[in-house]
């Protein structure tokens, strides 16, 4: 009887539709559960498993770790030491990685009408609206990063042709070029094309702040 290989040395073949098709190879990298809601955090820039962990609420460490290591072997993110005295590693999409933006704004898109209203156990975080109001600033020209307030957070995104790598990002910006102050149901307004940036602005629905080109953009200047 052969000897059974060791399961430590044994390839682990990763799960395929085994279709040659352009999307059964897409589903074969990103198509397990919350592969594509790592890839909404790490858009936003480096994030370290315990920040990817408490803004994934309902993963469970092992199937994290899991699809991070996928990830990692898939060519769309890397893992790197950040330098002293942090001494810390961080995940990062890579060039592969940041491709896959307009495939959840295109999937925001599709499902911005079932968040007809948010259910008890919703959970939210303010960075998850960016996607949705992404698609009402691109028609913005000026370059810059624009601050964003909601009841739920801050977060900042960049505008213009620099918007390609790391569209979006945590928090307040350190110097944004312009601030606007609206709420998270505007923002679903704006992603599903139901009420356009000027038209919000102009009606007062937005708050915009700042006194550079991109503010002024803003207010229609």
């Amino acid at each position: 009887m052969p000897r059974q290989q060791p399961a430590a040395q044994r390839p682990v073949r990763r799960r395929s539709y085994d279709q040659f098709c352009a999307s059964a190879r897409a589903l074969d990298s990103v198509g397990d559960r919350w592969t594509l809601l790592i890839v909404r955090e790490l858009l936003a820039g480096p994030r370290r498993y315990t920040d990817l962990h408490a803004d994934l609420p309902g993963v469970s460490t092992d199937v994290l770790a899991s699809r991070l290591k996928d990830m990692e072997q898939g060519g769309l993110a890397v893992r790197r030491k950040l330098p002293p005295p942090a001494a810390a590693s961080v995940y990062e999409l890579t060039e592969r990685g940041h491709g896959l933006l307009p495939v959840l704004a295109a999937l925001a898109e599709w499902g911005a009408p079932a968040l007809a209203e948010r259910r008890p156990t919703d959970a939210v975080r303010a960075h998850w609206f960016a996607l949705p109001l992404l698609r009402a600033l691109t028609g913005l020209t000026q370059e810059g990063v624009l601050e964003v307030r909601l009841d739920e957070g801050e977060f900042h995104v960049r505008t213009g042709r620099g918007a390609a790598v790391e569209p979006y990002g945590f928090g307040p910006a350190p110097q944004p070029d312009a601030r606007i102050t609206l709420d998270a149901e505007l923002c679903l307004e704006l992603g599903r094309g139901d009420v356009t940036l000027a038209e919000a602005v102009k009606g007062g629905r937005i708050e915009v702040a700042g006194d550079g080109p991109l503010a002024a953009e803003l207010r229609g200047g």
